[in-house]
């Protein structure tokens, strides 16, 4: 597996790939690497003849409350996660090479990405949408691989690719849990013992709350249940439990071509998951 980590050496890596007419994957990451990142580097290469991967902590799309300087960064042991299942370049930039002195532009994607994670923290997904854009124009892949855990994410890259012309096929796979039922996330590794074991009520609820759903039950009342399982399940806040259009994320109140998407807090750790209805 190559690595390199400015531009210019970025650029010289995918050069012979264009002049042998190969297609390229990109799995953009921000690093802790788990089996989820793992998957989408497999897929990827289904997809494409060679797949690159990039991690970069974004500091654009943390407030300033939030976890940027914990979040965690473990370098070598994610190159040899990717090199062990065939990843063949890894993009390593600096801070400096995606924001250069003088940076004074952003992405901004309208609509889907106002409401959910877009209210529960403003700036976010407008820090996303640049560095996403920013990726997306320094490898010039043919095609991109996100998970769906981060549905929200997921639908505001697609709608930003498709509005820049930015040609590269966005493909979504979908969330890979632990064997009780967790979806993977860096995230969890702040959580402890105790905690881990109740966080299991998130996706257990989303479940039940699906079935309801599913089986024509109110959906309004369901989604109220859901918050009140969560809280008793030992999460301190929920941000949201919500029905929403796959497209538009606005919310709804049937279950076709839906999702079901939430976001609550346990011990300080900040979880987000979701499902198809």
């Amino acid at each position: 597996m190559q690595i390199v980590r400015g531009v210019e050496e970025l650029r010289a890596a995918v050069k012979n790939s264009r002049v042998v007419g190969e297609r390229l994957a990109l799995v953009p990451t921000m690093g802790a690497l788990h089996a989820g990142h793992m998957a989408l580097v497999t897929a990827g290469k289904q997809h494409a003849d060679r797949v690159a991967a990039s991690i970069f902590v974004n500091p654009a799309q943390f407030a300033a409350h939030e976890d940027l300087d914990r979040y965690p960064r473990q370098e070598q042991t994610d190159a040899a996660m990717l090199e062990a299942v065939g990843c063949d370049l890894l993009w390593l930039p600096a801070v400096t090479d995606i924001y250069p002195d003088g940076f004074a532009t952003k992405v901004s994607v309208a609509g889907v990405s106002d409401n959910w994670e877009g209210a529960s923290r403003p700036g976010h997904f407008d820090g996303v949408a640049t560095v996403v854009a920013k990726l997306l124009l320094a490898v010039q892949p043919d095609v991109a691989l996100f998970g769906e855990k981060d549905f929200q994410q997921l639908a505001v890259i697609r709608r930003m690719v498709v509005d820049l012309n930015i040609p590269v096929e966005i493909i979504g796979l979908p969330t890979v849990r632990d064997p009780d039922g967790l979806a993977l996330s860096s995230r969890n590794a702040y959580l402890s013992v105790e905690n881990r074991q109740r966080a299991l009520a998130l996706p257990r609820t989303l479940q039940a709350t699906a079935s309801t759903i599913r089986g024509g039950g109110e959906v309004a009342k369901a989604l109220r249940t859901a918050t009140e399982a969560l809280i008793e399940s030992g999460f301190s806040t929920v941000d949201y439990v919500a029905l929403v259009d796959i497209d538009t994320l606005e919310p709804v109140d049937r279950a076709d071509h839906a999702r079901l998407i939430a976001a609550a807090t346990i011990g300080g750790t900040r979880l987000i998951d979701n499902l198809a209805v």
